[in-house]
C-alpha cells in the first residue's frame, strides 16, 4: 500500500466530515439591571433574529457597584426575555449568578412543518 495515497485519502475524508459538520454559534446579549424597557426591545429583536437563524444566545445582566446586592432585577428581566422569545426558543441553562453577572442561555426550538 502507497502511505502517500493513504496520507492523502484520509485528509480528503476529515475535509469532506468537516463539510458535513454544523458550528452552532453562541451570540450574547449584555445587559444591565437599569436597562430601560426601549433599549431591552433591540436586543431581544436581535436574539429573536439570531434564534431564527438557528444560533444559541446567552443573555447577560452584569453588576456594578451595589446592584450587585438585588439579583432579584435581574432575575426579572432575564424571565421576562425568556417569556418574549418563549414562542421560538427555550431556555438550555436557567438564569444562574456567575461572579458580577448573572446569565442564562436561550436555544432555538425545532419547528415542527
Amino acid at each position: 500500500m502507497d502511505y502517500g495515497k493513504f496520507l492523502y485519502e484520509r485528509t480528503k475524508k476529515e475535509r469532506e466530515a468537516k463539510k458535513a459538520q454544523t458550528k452552532i454559534e453562541v451570540k450574547e446579549i449584555r445587559l444591565r439591571p437599569k436597562t430601560n424597557e426601549h433599549h431591552r426591545g433591540f436586543k431581544t429583536r436581535d436574539a429573536r433574529r439570531w434564534l431564527e437563524d438557528g444560533m444559541k444566545v446567552r443573555v447577560t445582566i452584569r453588576f456594578r457597584g451595589r446592584e450587585v446586592h438585588y439579583p432579584e432585577i435581574a432575575l426579572e428581566d432575564l424571565k421576562e426575555i425568556a417569556e418574549e422569545l418563549a414562542d421560538i426558543s427555550k431556555v438550555e441553562q436557567k438564569p444562574i449568578m456567575e461572579g458580577r453577572s448573572m446569565s442564562m442561555l436561550l436555544s432555538p426550538q425545532k419547528l415542527v412543518k
